[in-house]
């Protein structure tokens, strides 16, 4: 095994009634993950539900609360995003941060039957890896127009360009790869992969999803992701510290989504992976034969623990807490 560092993503819920409270939350668990040590905290960015709307609103709060932590957004939909706005922000919250943001998309639009109409009067044509590839090329830094154009502002003359300009922010850059196309663009693009617990199996003569999963990485590290990073993630709910009540109540949620582990589903052929609830050892039991952590599909370094939803934020605490114990395990069970 090589997994030699962790990261974790919350869901930042909240209540309808007390948004503040649950942000706050959110907030104080990144602040807490940094004091355990884990490399990064990653949030999602989710519409019309009860979580984060604003990634890199969040992660500029976040940013003035931790000092050495990885701020990642796990995925952004780039379908609703204007390139050069959201690279603003993104460039923003990675200044307040001083270069620890890592900018994660996918090309997805949940709810777009609601939300298209309402965010855009007439959809643009490139909601998918053209407008990914648009935005990470802002966050390099292009100039805007030619070798003599200049603006003025207040005490100053410049060539125009994305501002604040954070150098590195676009090698920082993520795509959430799910199936063999989107693991191949991102390599293409020179992006760094994320690959979590749902992935597509078409065009790949399996169902397992270790094998599929690993199938992905593969075919991203051919497509030009050799060198760069890859972070794997999955629900893991350790127990060791768990009192019965609550190792139960785990169990009982990984039971309640047991059954869509057990076939794909749709034109995609969706592959969901098993939630892994347990101690600390059984858990990095089955990574380790797990084939997509295999030395075979090239050096994978990250995990990604996925919190799961609507747990409590001392939950959450408790389940960060167990889990420093996963690359230690993980040596022992190799």
């Amino acid at each position: 095994m090589t997994i030699d560092s962790l990261a974790f993503l919350t869901p930042g819920n909240y209540e309808d009634g007390d948004p503040a409270a649950g942000l706050e939350d959110t907030l104080r668990l990144i602040e807490f993950g940094e004091r355990l040590g884990y490399r990064g905290a990653w949030v999602r960015q989710r519409h019309l539900e009860h979580g984060i709307s604003s990634a890199a609103v969040f992660l500029g709060a976040a940013s003035q609360r931790t000092a050495t932590i990885e701020l990642g957004t796990a995925v952004i939909p780039i379908g609703y995003e204007n390139p050069f706005r959201l690279a603003e922000d993104l460039s923003l919250a990675d200044a307040l941060a001083r270069g620890r943001v890592q900018a994660g998309f996918s090309t997805g639009m949940p709810h777009a039957d609601l939300l298209a109409d309402v965010v855009f009067e007439h959809l643009p044509t490139d909601t998918g890896y053209a407008r990914v590839a648009r935005t990470v090329e802002h966050l390099r830094g292009a100039y805007l127009g030619d070798d003599d154009t200049r603006i003025e502002s207040p005490g100053n003359v410049q060539r125009p360009r994305l501002q604040p300009h954070t150098p590195g922010l676009a090698d920082r850059s993520w795509y959430g790869g799910t199936s063999l196309g989107s693991a191949r663009w991102t390599g293409e693009a020179g992006l760094h992969l994320l690959t979590g617990n749902i992935v597509s199996a078409g065009g790949i003569d399996s169902d397992d999803f270790g094998t599929v999963q690993a199938a992905l990485i593969d075919e991203y590290r051919r497509a030009g992701g050799a060198d760069r990073r890859v972070a794997v993630g999955r629900v893991i709910v350790p127990t060791d510290s768990a009192d019965r009540a609550t190792a139960e109540r785990y169990r009982a949620y990984a039971r309640s989504r047991y059954e869509r582990t057990l076939a794909a589903h749709g034109e995609k052929r969706t592959l969901f992976a098993e939630d892994l609830v347990g101690p600390i050892a059984e858990i990095a039991e089955r990574l380790v034969a797990d084939p997509a952590f295999s030395p075979e599909t090239g050096p994978v370094t990250e995990f990604r623990l996925e919190l799961p939803y609507e747990f409590d934020v001392r939950d959450y605490e408790q389940i960060l807490t167990d889990a420093r114990g996963l690359v230690p395990a993980l040596s022992s069970a190799a």
